[in-house]
């Protein structure tokens, strides 16, 4: 099978002699989404952005929403046309709208609202921070200028809505600092914990996400630093360790060589379905405009 690696393997040349990468050479994989778990439990142990999903989001009946909503938004803003983007940026704006709440003290529920930019910037981070984990665990580390690039390329993730652009750490240094001190406020409660149990234990959907859910969980877990685990209260092992690194080992080995096309099919699939969303969307608009004209 010929070797259709990432984008740098095998030039030996150099990033200085060519273009340095961006988000839309990395965020195209399909093995990044092995990093969604992780990415949704660091969002869910923010205790404002826990307590908003657990109050307006249903995963026991729904258990793909957020992981698919997810996908199709950042496909969109990182690898769609800007009427792709528009329509992605105006649908998790809506969905927003009544995410919020004020703190109440009886019950120690911290407040939250979806439009408040720290929160954004703590999602497009986790999301940052997780796929390019993902990404350089398969095919090793960007060197530096490259990985500057993308890093910079995927402030779009929190700039399309309300993250100003001065908010998103200006370097990967910065970033590091950041999501150091934001590390040091995480917390979970009984709530949250519920929220990740059944986003990891799912007891309803199709077949086979249940099936795939032993090696989800394994993958999840093995991303997660220990002291993340610990907020979730994972169990972990020796054996589950050997267990995730013959994962990767298998990852590394099978997923680079798999030809291009292969690997960048699931965000054809999530662009497709949005625009056929989409074109729906505006159907169903004109055809009621065109009934209220004739009334």
């Amino acid at each position: 099978m010929a070797h259709d690696e990432s984008p740098l393997a095998g030039t030996g040349r150099p990033a200085q002699a060519r273009p340095a990468l961006g988000i839309r050479d990395l965020a195209p994989e399909g093995i990044l989404i092995l990093a969604g778990g992780r990415a949704i439990l660091l969002q869910l142990a923010n205790p404002a952005v826990g307590h908003g999903v657990a109050r307006h989001s249903d995963f026991a009946a729904r258990p793909l929403d957020r992981l698919t909503g997810t996908l199709a938004y950042v496909y969109a803003v990182t690898c769609g046309t800007p009427i792709d983007r528009v329509a992605a940026v105006r649908r998790v704006s809506l969905a927003h709208r009544p995410v919020h709440s004020p703190r109440t003290v009886a019950d120690g529920d911290p407040a939250y609202n979806a439009f408040d930019p720290a929160l954004q910037l703590w999602v497009a981070a986790t999301l940052y921070e997780s796929a390019t984990r993902m990404h350089d665990l398969v095919f090793g580390p960007l060197p530096d200028d490259d990985a500057e690039a993308v890093y910079r390329d995927y402030a779009v993730l929190g700039t399309a809505l309300q993250v100003p652009a001065g908010l998103w750490p200006p370097t990967r240094q910065a970033f590091a600092e950041y999501w150091r001190n934001a590390g040091r406020t995480l917390s979970t409660d009984a709530t949250t914990r519920a929220v990740a149990d059944t986003l990891l234990h799912p007891r309803t959907g199709p077949v086979w996400l249940r099936l795939a859910m032993p090696l989800a969980r394994l993958v999840t877990a093995g991303l997660l630093e220990p002291g993340e685990r610990a907020l979730f209260e994972l169990p972990w092992s020796p054996g589950r360790q050997r267990r995730f690194n013959l994962v990767l080992t298998l990852l590394r080995a099978v997923y680079p060589r798999l030809p291009r096309r292969l690997r960048h099919a699931p965000m054809r699939h999530y662009l497709r379905a949005a625009r056929a969303r989409s074109a729906a969307e505006r159907s169903e608009s004109e055809r009621l405009g065109a009934a209220s004209g004739e009334i």
